[in-house]
């Protein structure tokens, strides 16, 4: 049993390591803006504040073990050309307090929800999907993905960058595999809920410290 500070609890892909972390009898802790809004399972205690600020981060991570984070750099929908609602840098700026924070309470293992395309894995990407992203708004969302790659990287934390490929909310089609970018051929999607357990098992068993897995369902 692992006491797991989750960040980003309250969206499609949180709510799934809430729910996960949870049945598996870990100690949840989960940062949310609006504890009344999240359907939490039982058990996980909801601390309310925002990863934008340094001190509801420090107040959260008390007694916490390990990180968790699946924030994201959200839109106004799904669509490409949404409008943006978070702060360009949303994303990076959180990692870096929360790098700092963990610093000053000697907390280790951090991992972290990432995309395809991200860091060096950009130039893997077709080239209709990377001109699609730079023509539409998708393109603030990878600039902070870029920008969270380079401070990850640069931290001497024992992290996990886990680069999904497109998420789905539709059930999961075979089983969940994973490689680090440019050793196999990745499937088009993987379901959230199975991404939610790569994120988990990467804590409990310590794997993939310091590397960057695609990850992915065999079927799409």
């Amino acid at each position: 049993m692992t006491s797991l500070l989750v960040l980003g609890g309250s969206g499609r892909t949180g709510i799934h390591v809430l729910n996960g972390a949870a049945s598996r009898g870990h100690r949840v802790r989960a940062l949310v803006r609006n504890p009344d809004a999240v359907q939490a399972p039982p058990g996980v205690e909801l601390v309310e504040g925002t990863p934008a600020n340094i001190d509801d981060l420090r107040k959260a991570a008390q007694g916490t073990e390990a990180v968790i984070s699946v924030l994201n750099n959200a839109r106004t929908s799904d669509n490409p050309w949404a409008k943006p609602i978070s702060p360009p840098s949303f994303m990076t700026d959180a990692a870096r307090d929360t790098l700092t924070v963990m610093g000053e309470q000697g907390i280790r293992r951090i991992v972290l929800a990432s995309t395809q395309g991200a860091g060096d894995d950009w130039k893997r990407l077709n080239p209709v999907i990377k001109a699609a992203i730079k023509l539409s708004n998708l393109k603030v969302g990878f600039a902070d993905h870029d920008a969270l790659d380079r401070l990850v990287h640069a931290s001497d934390a024992d992290w996990t960058l886990a680069r999904a490929v497109a998420l789905s909310d539709k059930p999961a089609a075979g089983p969940l595999l994973a490689a680090e970018p440019g050793t196999a051929k990745p499937g088009l999607r993987v379901n959230r809920a199975d991404f939610a357990g790569f994120l988990l098992d990467a804590v409990e068993q310590g794997t993939w410290i310091r590397q960057t897995p695609l990850v992915w369902n065999t079927k799409s």
